[in-house]
């Protein structure tokens, strides 16, 4: 038996199942990490978190899809794990150290945090994509979806905007657009419905996961594409199914994200434990 104290989190719903791993090293293999996501089997989450020693900031924030995969950002398990920092440590900012950048982490209130996300990626070769295209207009499409925005904020997302987003079959159309042959690394999905120049209701098919409450990372690519198109400003509310994230692409070209995280409780399981 191998016990271990996770902490279950959330951001808008979008659920963690963090193990801190900075003075006692773990290692999880691709079926362990499903088991523990697992909703039925294990504890249940989005994402396994797993919190290391870092040289270059407060610690590492390792992420992993509830396939087993690693991914390189994730903007709600940041939240999460700020708090939990910050809560541990007694102060207002922090640094986090991830896959793909260093994220600074900020106490807005009691209620909020706030993550700067660094700048977007927004060529064809950083997305990645597997070919040269124009990513404002992706020459892909499954069933009423098409000509998306592709983006890189930590992860590769693909936007599509549509007049009514709850209308669209995104367990169905979302898998087959993750796995276009254009996205060699997957991407998460979304599909958008701009309601004003400041507010854009969201749903999102996060690759390695499927549908999801909230998506960080998404609500940000979302803005950015939509202010790329023109149809909406650098600052937005983005309504997810979970809640409220507010995302600013200020001048500097850096995205703020600022939203809500939660510590829902702790508990320890066997993770040598086989399903």
């Amino acid at each position: 038996m191998a016990l271990r104290t996770f902490i279950k989190m959330h951001a808008l719903g979008n659920d963690f199942v963090v193990f801190d791993a900075r003075t006692s090293p773990m290692a999880l293999g691709n079926a362990q990490l499903q088991h523990l996501a697992s909703r039925h089997r294990g504890v249940g989450c989005d994402q396994v978190i797993i919190l290391e020693p870092s040289k270059k900031a407060d610690l590492i924030m390792r992420i992993f899809n509830a396939d087993g995969g690693e991914v390189g950002a994730c903007g709600n398990a940041a939240r999460c794990v700020g708090l939990f920092l910050m809560e541990e440590q007694k102060t207002s900012e922090v640094l986090i150290e991830t896959q793909s950048a260093l994220l600074q982490c900020r106490s807005i209130s009691s209620k909020l945090i706030s993550i700067d996300m660094g700048e977007p990626h927004l060529d064809w070769q950083d997305i990645p994509l597997s070919r040269q295209e124009d990513t404002l207009h992706l020459g892909i499409a499954a069933g009423p979806l098409e000509n998306a925005v592709a983006v890189n904020i930590g992860n590769p997302h693909a936007v599509f905007f549509v007049s009514d987003c709850s209308s669209i079959n995104l367990r169905r159309l979302g898998p087959i657009l993750e796995t276009n042959a254009v996205f060699p690394e997957r991407a998460n999905i979304s599909v958008a419905e701009v309601i004003d120049s400041e507010n854009i209701r969201l749903r999102v098919w996060e690759r390695g996961t499927g549908i999801t409450l909230a998506c960080g990372t998404a609500a940000c690519a979302t803005l950015v594409a939509a202010n790329r198109r023109g149809i909406c400003e650098r600052k937005a509310n983005i309504l997810l199914d979970g809640g409220v994230l507010q995302i600013d692409w200020q001048k500097n070209g850096r995205v703020i994200m600022t939203g809500p995280a939660t510590k829902s409780f702790t508990g320890t399981i066997d993770i040598q434990h086989k399903p």
